[in-house]
């Protein structure tokens, strides 16, 4: 799991200070994680189901909530 959070942490910094590039490459780092839930949505049964759909539903917030503020705060904007 710590491996798994790795890239999240290295994003924390930039995300928090609202830096327009960490935005930018985050969100594309987010499909992986919507990729990963959408593949143990489908394999898995119970609560690992239910956990999986839950990172399918916060990776595609993160990734709506960043492309929105990377097209909000581009320069000729």
């Amino acid at each position: 799991m710590a491996l798994k959070m790795l890239p999240l942490v290295l994003a924390a910094p930039g995300i928090l200070g609202g830096r327009r590039y960490t935005y930018q490459w985050s969100g594309m780092l987010v499909l992986g994680y919507f990729a990963e839930g959408v593949t143990r949505a489908w394999a898995e049964r119970g609560i690992s189901q239910s956990l999986a759909l839950a990172e399918i539903l916060l990776s595609a917030i993160f990734f709506a909530a960043a492309v929105s503020y990377a097209r909000r705060t581009r320069a000729g904007a």
